[in-house]
């Protein structure tokens, strides 16, 4: 038996409510099961219960065996005296809170069906990419759509506590903490986090001061890549490293010898020297850039601002010192899409907290205009027949797969939850 298991049988009453008593065959009345705080403390804050016709109203602790309730030392936090029912599956022991007086228990398992334990071990049993992969037919739309805004909610808060720290580290400057991010998604997988160490370590002020033109943006940008401490041949990239020593000297940029930006692997297109220029360029095409970014709620706007073109040099260069046929360099749909989705939604979901001022509809909105990502996990669930319709659907799945499923936490899941009380 497990534990999260116990939880969700009593949080959804999968007993008999008129039929059961303590060990010491005193009648339960459960009134109200509690609150799941799912967090330090008991498992279930402020139920009421009827216990040999006295009523109750406190906290429940639930547990495998008795016992445990010594084994986590909560006879001894002040935290637990409050309890007043100990619910567990095994009772191999008295329990007593802090003040020696002895706390009632109900042994789960003989108040349960043998059915609904069988429904429970089917679920977790199976061996497969997702233990409900057979069965997420069965859900019902309603199920789906209200679990999916609570998954990409859940995402958002997650993506915010990110946002908070840098914030915080960028003395709560939002423009500031938006560059950085958006450095880090320039950089996609393979130099996101170099990206992003790179941008934290050039501080903000430096880069409103320099956006006034290309090269000194560029060299800034591209030399604390570490990508100008060589010998060049190209006449622009000489200028770019006289330009980047003379910025190094007048703002005291030490040189970062850990930044290793990688070109293995990628696309032209994505080599760090392009993501770089292209991060310039719209540094200085655009002022107030995160001013603009938190009033826009349509894809058409978000085109509008990152409708950017490279420096001629690097309209026929994918690297220094290497020729390449000119072609126009702007970012594409999809690109602008993975911005969209990885920093912008994020911070002004964050900003709007910070502030009081949260709008999910004007969130969903611009999520709902965006196409939906193309990746394993995505595709899996498509071969499972769930409709994956925009990038709300697959931000949403991609936190149900990777904090629910992997984890197997499909008591805590509503689809989970639905599938079980059907089958």
């Amino acid at each position: 038996m497990r534990e999260n298991v116990l939880h969700y049988l009593w949080l959804h009453k999968c007993y008999d409510v008129t039929n059961i008593y303590t060990t010491n065959n005193e009648k339960v009345e459960v009134l109200n099961s509690g609150q799941y705080l799912q967090s330090s403390g008991p498992d279930f804050f402020n139920a009421q219960l009827i216990i040999n016709n006295q009523k109750w109203a406190g906290n429940v602790e639930l547990h495998v065996k008795s016992s445990d309730w010594y084994l986590h030392h909560h006879e001894k936090d002040e935290n637990y005296d409050n309890v007043i029912l100990h619910v567990v599956w095994e009772h191999d022991v008295e329990v007593y809170r802090k003040d020696k007086t002895e706390i009632p228990v109900l042994e789960l398992k003989n108040f349960i069906e043998l059915e609904t334990l069988s429904k429970i071990k089917r679920l977790f049993s199976k061996k497969s990419w997702i233990n409900c992969e057979d069965s997420l037919s069965k859900v019902s739309d309603f199920t789906w759509f209200s679990w999916k805004e609570g998954l990409f909610l859940e995402r958002l808060e997650i993506k915010s506590k990110l946002i908070y720290q840098v914030f915080e580290n960028c003395d709560k400057d939002w423009e500031a903490t938006f560059f950085i991010l958006l450095a880090k998604n320039f950089g996609l997988n393979i130099n996101g986090n170099t990206f992003f160490e790179i941008a934290r370590s050039i501080p903000f002020t430096i880069v409103r001061k320099e956006s006034f033109e290309i090269k000194q943006l560029e060299s800034l940008f591209l030399g604390r890549a570490n990508l100008l401490n060589k010998d060049f041949q190209d006449e622009y990239a000489n200028e770019l490293k006289k330009i980047w020593e003379y910025q190094k000297s007048k703002y005291n940029l030490t040189e970062l010898k850990t930044i290793q930006v990688q070109f293995y692997k990628l696309r032209p297109d994505n080599f760090p020297t392009i993501r770089l220029a292209q991060l310039a360029s719209l540094y200085v095409v655009s002022k107030n850039l995160f001013d603009r970014i938190t009033r826009i709620s349509t894809f058409e706007e978000l085109k509008e601002i990152f409708n950017i073109q490279v420096s001629t040099y690097w309209q026929s260069h994918y690297n220094f010192d290497k020729v390449s046929k000119k072609r126009h360099v702007k970012l594409t749909n999809s690109f602008i899409e993975l911005i969209a989705i990885n920093s912008v939604v994020p911070i002004q979901f964050a900003y709007g907290k910070y502030n009081g001022k949260e709008n999910l509809d004007e969130y969903l909105k611009l999520m709902y205009s965006l196409n939906a990502e193309s990746n394993i996990i995505i595709k899996r669930f498509e071969e499972f027949g769930i409709e994956v319709k925009d990038a709300f659907d697959s931000q949403a799945l991609l936190q149900l797969k990777n904090e629910y499923c992997n984890f197997q936490k499909c008591l805590k899941c509503k689809i989970g939850v639905e599938l079980l009380q059907k089958s």
